[in-house]
């Protein structure tokens, strides 16, 4: 029997679904103080969401190994199984912390595409360069020094390296090359959490203030992100970061086989992609999950990459 093909057209409504019903099983849990609250009502409604859908969907990036994570962890099936084949990349609650002190930009983010189309990205850091659509290919890379980054992007587009914001991470790790971008005189805008929404910033800079991202978080989300960005466009590179052997040893069971490789974004998603994402706290992308007396209404941020279409769609539910 010949494989069905990934109609991503007919999939991307009920993906839309799956990362709303995540945000709304969150919804009230912002501002609680309890993260693991939280993630559990996310990832419980995305599963059950997943499991409605006419896909054989594996997941490759999840919530942990198999032996950390009972629900949506890597190499779980989901879905009714009579479908295409299908990888799924998903971060359930992305910004625990984020919704928990009822921060910014807390999302609920799924991606899909045909079976072997992502990176199986072990769980390590990875260091990661972004910039939005526009640019020559490879303008700034991972092996330029932070400086050397800003100049080119600020020569690039005709402005003084003051005009240039980066976002980073705000981590201990990250001293160096924060002030290495100050000293050119561009800006940085911290982050706390959130390095998915944190490279999706840089698709639209108009719009958030955001030209670049930069430094070192999860891998799982660079792969998140890279297919983000494939939709939005945009430019990405990541490369994995192992700090001993056991990490390595995650590589060799995610079937990474060259630990120094430097991949751009099409090599971390290799075919075409939908991607959906729910605000669940207010942001620059997003509004966050908004309450009236007997409802609730969330937004998301549904994309595919065939075809560049970006939908922003509403969704309005009586509260329970």
């Amino acid at each position: 029997m010949a494989a069905l093909e990934f109609h991503d057209r007919m999939l991307s409504l009920g993906l839309a679904r799956v990362a709303e019903q995540a945000a709304l099983a969150s919804a009230n849990w912002v501002g609680r103080g309890d993260e693991k609250a939280a993630d559990q009502a996310a990832v419980n409604a995305m599963r059950e969401q997943l499991n409605l859908l006419d896909i054989a969907g594996v997941v490759v990036i999840g919530e942990g190994e198999r032996d950390e994570a009972p629900m949506l962890y890597i190499g779980e099936e989901v879905g009714t199984g009579n479908g295409p084949g299908v990888d799924i990349a998903l971060d359930p609650l992305e910004g625990t912390t984020l919704t928990a002190k009822d921060m910014p930009n807390a999302l609920t983010v799924i991606a899909m595409g045909p079976r072997g189309s992502m990176l199986h990205a072990p769980d390590v850091y990875m260091d990661k360069i972004a910039i939005g659509p526009g640019y020559p290919e490879g303008l700034v890379t991972l092996d330029m020094p932070p400086a050397t980054r800003v100049s080119a992007l600020a020569t690039e587009r005709g402005c003084a390296p003051s005009d240039i914001t980066v976002c980073v991470l705000e981590r201990p790790r990250h001293e160096d090359v924060i002030a290495e971008v100050r000293s050119t005189g561009a800006s940085i805008r911290l982050i706390t959490d959130g390095d998915v929404a944190g490279v999706m910033h840089c698709a639209e800079p108009e719009k958030t203030g955001i030209d670049m991202y930069m430094g070192t978080g999860g891998a799982p989300e660079g792969v998140l992100a890279a297919a983000a960005l494939k939709c939005m466009g945009g430019q990405f590179e990541g490369r994995l970061l192992f700090r001993n052997d056991d990490e390595r040893r995650r590589a060799d069971k995610a079937g990474v086989t060259d630990l120094d490789r430097t991949y751009r974004r099409d090599e971390l998603v290799t075919q075409d992609v939908i991607f959906a994402a729910t605000g669940v706290t207010g942001g620059t992308l997003l509004p966050g999950i908004r309450r009236e007396p007997g409802w609730l209404e969330t937004t998301t941020l549904l994309m595919r990459s065939k075809t560049g279409s970006v939908r922003t769609m509403s969704y309005r539910t009586p509260a329970v």
